[in-house]
């Protein structure tokens, strides 16, 4: 059973017997999601490619080949479903090309799928939940944030892929078409964030810019699957943002993660976090370099051993062009008043959740 309370639990959506397919449903989202799904009463299916590890998936849980590169198996997985939740999504990258073909080559196949579906006269999936990104919208330092009434204003080329594939699914599905964007999501099973937790268990961390404060929200993933599930609901409409209800500033964030691995606040008695405010044109030295090494190991394992990486680094370009902006805030106040999401995780058990999951699979 989920984690959640049983008052909280009893006022979710309840989608019992309804079908639901999953994209990126094996990824650090689909472990908290998947589970949230199965005690909603849905028929899950998973789409998955050869390479995708599902041992782990809830018992109940079942999967089908698809990808979403070349449309392959994606009209047999799409039809007969009542629901679609997308969340497979490409989050580093060394180039706008990388994004553009994971992220938005995706929409842009599964909106050819539904399309053929439809063509065919067969019944297409009545909602299309897409798991979209903050980033899509654009940064914001001013509280409370990015709202729902702003245009995008992407400024990463992951940023862009996610904005381009919010429109692409939007012309193929039309009011059918839920899109919810989180900030820093954390949790157990997030690699993305894992060589900050590295850095701070050593005791430094970093805050973009060295004169400032950086705002963040957050969410921790245990909420964002509460969110998604919530967005299933017929009464969800258009774009939602979420968190956990608070604002950090990312000097914050990484003390929390201190805390969560048992240094004290102090960093001169030997224990605390050092959070480093460091300056912008430092890390865009930093960046291109990490990107540079990044492009040369690809090229050399492309050339040499016939495949390309897993992923690129985690620290890169992309990432400086995020790094570089006031903040990152958004105004989760639509989807508390009408779909009645209400953040369950704080920051402090949040942290605790993702160490102990690292700890548990030897990476911390």
């Amino acid at each position: 059973m989920s984690d959640v309370g049983p008052a909280l639990l009893s006022r979710l959506p309840r989608l019992d017997g309804k079908k639901v397919l999953v994209t990126g449903g094996t990824g650090f989202v689909g472990r908290h999601l998947l589970p949230r799904l199965v005690d909603a009463g849905a028929q899950v299916t998973c789409l998955t490619r050869a390479s995708s590890r599902a041992a782990h998936l809830p018992a109940g849980v079942q999967t089908v080949r698809g990808d979403l590169g070349n449309g392959q198996g994606l009209e047999q997985a799409l039809a007969g479903q009542d629901l679609v939740i997308h969340m497979a999504a490409l989050l580093f990258g060394l180039s706008w090309q990388d994004f553009l073909r994971a992220n938005a080559l995706a929409a842009f196949t599964l909106a050819g799928a539904l399309t053929s579906l439809k063509a065919r006269g067969q019944a297409s999936p009545g909602r299309f939940v897409l798991v979209s990104s903050l980033a899509a919208a654009g940064p914001s330092a001013m509280s409370p944030g990015v709202t729902e009434a702003m245009p995008p204003a992407p400024v990463s080329a992951y940023g862009w892929s996610k904005l381009l594939s919010e429109q692409i699914l939007a012309r193929a599905v039309g009011e059918r078409l839920v899109i919810v964007r989180p900030p820093i999501i954390y949790g157990s099973g997030d690699k993305g964030l894992l060589p900050v937790f590295r850095g701070v268990q050593k005791g430094w961390a970093v805050s973009p810019g060295a004169f400032r404060e950086f705002p963040v929200s957050v969410v921790h993933a245990r909420d964002m699957a509460q969110a998604v599930l919530r967005c299933c609901a017929d009464a969800a409409r258009g774009v939602y943002y979420v968190n956990d209800g608070a604002e950090y500033s990312m000097e914050q964030f990484c003390r929390a993660m201190g805390a969560a691995l048992g240094r004290g606040a102090d960093p001169g008695k030997g224990r605390g976090v050092r959070v480093i405010r460091m300056p912008l044109p430092i890390m865009a030295v930093t960046a291109a370099a990490s990107t540079a090494l990044g492009l040369a190991r690809h090229v050399f394992l492309s050339r040499f051993r016939g495949k390309a990486p897993d992923r690129a680094p985690a620290w890169n370009l992309d990432k400086y062009r995020e790094a570089r902006q006031p903040g990152w805030l958004c105004d989760a106040s639509r989807i508390r008043r009408e779909l009645g999401y209400a953040p369950a995780v704080s920051l402090e058990q949040g942290m605790a959740e993702a160490v102990q999951g690292y700890r548990r699979e030897g990476w911390l």
